[in-house]
């Protein structure tokens, strides 16, 4: 298998949307690019993977297919 939402946001499988969106949102403000002028291409790198991992768990049918 590819990447583990879960973990990259840091959450339980059962998380509900509100937990995914506070996962989301601090990690987002810790990874985004801008933040992180020092290692822009970790962060631009990580910043995708929550971004990604986000949008397929706050989705409930792809949520469901991952």
């Amino acid at each position: 298998m590819g990447l583990d939402y879960y973990k990259i946001l840091g959450v339980p499988r059962d998380a509900d949307e509100a937990a995914l969106k506070r996962a989301y949102r601090r990690l987002a403000m810790k990874w985004h690019p801008d933040k992180n002028p020092d290692n822009k291409e970790l962060a631009t790198r990580k910043f995708k993977e929550i971004s990604e991992a986000y949008q397929v768990l706050v989705d409930p049918r792809k949520r469901e297919i991952y």
